[in-house]
């Protein structure tokens, strides 16, 4: 299996990224970026909203590892969608993670209908600054995150660039095909957020037993099983050798009909969250 996707401006991406999300700020993720880094990771995963990105700059910064070598992406929170409020946003960011540059920007969160009545310019218009953004050199691809179909074509009728990404929730028991179809269709590579569910995917009978079918984890298989569905898997921990294992899944293959049933699991540690029903 190869060890990138590439997206569709022909720009590689490490096909498996190091999540930050609830890592705590300082020396906790610090010490989680040096070691993901350690383990084989070149590819972080950061966002404004997760107040960690100072920790994570550090980390970046004292990992030994030459910046040209890393893919480090972030995202813009909701409150700071529009033209002239991303273009600050971002730069707030790129100090705070101390880099000149970054590899991904994504738009965290769509705006719904539900909150505006004007979602489809808003949107339009945070995507604008971040195409100036990427001709500027200052983001070499642009992306979205937790947008579905329809705000996807709403996007594309006034963008000039496509997005390179759309990072969305895919673990077993929950796998959005229409969204991925769509994104498949479109030539945009899908994420995939929390590829281990919670707990109950972990603990799901199923896939136990596939695991142990492997001798591997069950988070292992929920990785690796995202890998041979094409979708690029953020797994996240702050524990060395968690950390560690969840980067290991090279080394196998499932079989098809394995897969199969994997693919087939229904309604297991779903977020609940719904890009168009959200309010934050």
């Amino acid at each position: 299996m190869n060890n990138f996707f590439k997206l569709n401006n022909g720009i590689n991406i490490p096909s498996i990224g190091f999540g930050t999300w609830q890592t705590p700020d300082g020396e906790t993720a610090i010490n989680a970026i040096k070691a993901a880094i350690e383990s084989g990771y070149r590819h972080i995963d950061a966002a404004a909203v997760y107040k960690n990105e100072v920790g994570v700059g550090e980390g970046i910064k004292g990992c030994g590892i030459p910046r040209e070598e890393l893919f480090v992406t972030s995202k813009l929170w909701n409150t700071e969608r529009g033209y002239e409020s991303t273009l600050k946003a971002f730069e707030q960011t790129l100090n705070d993670l101390q880099l000149d540059y970054l590899d991904l920007y994504l738009i965290h969160w769509p705006a719904n209908a539900q909150q505006f009545s004007n979602w489809k310019d808003l949107n339009s218009e945070t995507w604008r600054a971040m195409e100036k953004l990427q001709s500027e050199g200052k983001i070499r691809s642009i992306g979205t995150s937790n947008f579905l179909p329809h705000h996807l074509e709403a996007l594309l009728e006034k963008a000039t660039i496509t997005p390179a990404v759309n990072q969305i929730e895919y673990h077993p028991g929950f796998t959005q095909d229409e969204c991925v179809a769509f994104c498949k269709k479109n030539n945009i590579v899908v994420q995939g957020w929390s590829p281990l569910g919670r707990g109950e995917v972990l603990d799901n009978a199923t896939l136990i037993t596939i695991a142990n079918k492997y001798n591997k984890s069950v988070a292992q298989i929920c990785i690796r099983w995202a890998l041979q569905n094409e979708i690029l898997p953020l797994p996240k921990s702050i524990t060395p050798h968690r950390i560690k294992e969840n980067f290991e899944v090279f080394d196998f293959e499932i079989s098809s009909d394995d897969m199969t049933t994997i693919n087939q699991l229904k309604n297991i540690g779903e977020s609940g969250l719904n890009p168009d029903t959200v309010t934050f």
